[in-house]
């Protein structure tokens, strides 16, 4: 069973002027999908609802999106849209509702949605940190809807995903799992912070030091994770997928290699090989890099599809 990669013009049309989370990030990865030739099946997205959305986030929160892209306004001092960026984030959140309807279907088992803008900053009442909708948290609730009750979130992006901890920190039917850098941008994700009420335990983050490498990286893959997934027993597996954790990247301070990464994302793969995967684009901003950590992932995926099937 092919990996499903979907993309769409949409996102290209999502104004950033200077800014690190530019058109250019997704221009890049498009020229590396034609390597892959028919290994891959490539889809456009759908436009996701209003009332999807508003599954996690407010109609306060809804409208501002909407009312600041009409203007081309700043959300926050990172955040800037122009007149298409909500139509664009509405087709970012639909593309993970694509994406489980046809895994629902039986046609797909993993995917890839690559997207922007990114959304794992987004809380339900506030978009910052480049993200306007949370495309992960979103995807969590739709998927609950159609009969995945218990959802694992993966986030490897060198940023701690706030919003999506927020969305879900008094929810024990979703498990949040954060590898990120340690005292930097949003100031969250630290260890103590392990979930609300019936969810305490449900929260795991594991900061990683400034200058982390590969060993320390693949040790919080290799042993925290997998028991953790095993005592969960998810019926779906959601991967904010971040590539700004790489070595070269402008907003990090990681010693991350390609190969740190590739061995990270085997890992992901290879924890319940039968159970659904999505990973969702978060960051990633040296734009030759990112296109390789990219295309090593689509490898993985297209090695862990041929073993998800024996």
């Amino acid at each position: 069973m092919k990996p499903l990669i979907i993309i769409d013009d949409i996102y290209l049309q999502h104004y950033t002027i200077d800014h690190p989370e530019s058109i250019s990030r997704l221009v890049a990865i498009y020229k590396k999908l034609n390597k892959f030739g028919d290994k891959i099946d490539i889809l456009s997205s759908i436009e996701a609802s209003k009332e999807q959305i508003l599954t996690v986030h407010t109609i306060k929160h809804y409208n501002r999106v909407e009312e600041a892209s009409k203007n081309s306004d700043y959300l926050d001092m990172d955040t800037p849209t122009s007149k298409d960026s909500f139509i664009a984030a509405k087709y970012a959140v639909g593309a993970g509702i694509k994406a489980l309807n046809l895994i629902n279907l039986g046609k797909y088992r993993l995917a890839f949605c690559l997207v922007r803008p990114p959304g794992h900053h987004a809380t339900p009442n506030k978009s910052m940190g480049f993200c306007l909708f949370n495309n992960i948290a979103i995807s969590a609730k739709y998927a609950q809807s159609i009969g995945y009750k218990r959802v694992f979130i993966i986030d490897f992006d060198v940023h701690h995903g706030n919003g999506t901890q927020d969305t879900f920190y008094s929810d024990s039917s979703v498990f949040y799992f954060s590898t990120h850098q340690a005292f930097t941008y949003p100031g969250s994700g630290d260890p103590s912070e392990t979930g609300a009420k019936d969810a305490k335990g449900y929260t795991f983050n594991y900061p990683l030091m400034p200058n982390s490498t590969d060993k320390e990286l693949i040790e919080a893959y290799r042993e925290e994770l997998p028991p953790l997934i095993k005592t969960f027993n998810p019926d779906i597996i959601l991967i904010s997928a971040g590539y700004d954790l790489h070595e070269s990247d402008p907003l990090a301070m990681l010693d991350i290699t390609f190969n740190g990464i590739k061995k990270m994302m085997n890992i992901i793969l290879s924890q319940n090989p039968n159970i659904p995967k999505i990973l969702f684009l978060e960051g990633g901003y040296n734009i030759d890099a990112l296109a390789i950590n990219i295309e090593n992932s689509i490898d993985s995926m297209i090695d862990a599809s041929k073993i998800s099937t024996l």
